[in-house]
């Protein structure tokens, strides 16, 4: 006998087959990036506006549960709010790191959007969507892309975050203030767009 494990089940619980990876079984890895890239990739590229960057961090937060495998514990938090948590923190870092090499980078790029054609009335109002978001200090852009781009619950939201669930409250609040007023010009768009 060669010691080769068989593949896991397609039922087989998140704790498992983060269990079998922890002993070196290939294919719980390929179960759980099945199961679970797509939501951190989403979540990734919502949160940093870039694709390459999305998948860097997608990676590199598949690369964290590899090593955090042989202590990974099923009584703490799901695996679904871990990983999205470690991607929301992997984005934030960038971001601050982007922030702080070209601090300007954003002004320039608001210069050359007023300097391109007109939009198309949909495309320019995405656009202005996208851009508000987008500008969202960290921790409130974190907390809106879980709970109404990925579903998750206030709860679910705290612990991916690792903040209480008024907290989550609070800069879901703040978001939704500020999105207000940065979209209030372009409202009776958004309405008619339906966004």
């Amino acid at each position: 006998m060669n010691g080769a494990r068989p593949q896991p089940a397609a039922e087989e619980t998140d704790d498992g087959l983060v269990l079998r990876l922890a002993d070196g079984c290939g294919g719980a890895m390929a179960t759980l990036s099945d199961r679970h890239l797509p939501s951190v990739l989403a979540c990734a590229w919502r949160i940093l506006g870039d694709r390459a960057e999305a998948e860097d961090v997608a990676q590199e937060t598949f690369v964290r549960l590899l090593r955090k495998a042989p202590e990974w514990r099923p009584d703490g938090p799901a695996l679904r709010s871990w990983l999205l948590r470690v991607a929301t923190n992997l984005c934030i870092d960038r971001r601050r790191v982007r922030a702080r090499i070209s601090p300007m980078s954003d002004d320039i790029e608001r210069l050359e959007d007023r300097e391109k054609a007109p939009l198309d009335d949909d495309l320019a109002i995405r656009h202005a969507v996208r851009s508000a978001v987008a500008g969202l200090p960290d921790r409130q852009r974190a907390a809106l892309v879980l709970v109404h781009f990925h579903g998750f619950s206030g709860q679910e939201a705290a612990s991916a975050l690792g903040v209480s669930a008024e907290a989550v409250e609070s800069l879901l609040s703040r978001a939704r203030r500020r999105l207000r007023k940065v979209l209030s010009p372009h409202m009776k768009n958004l309405l008619e767009v339906g966004l």
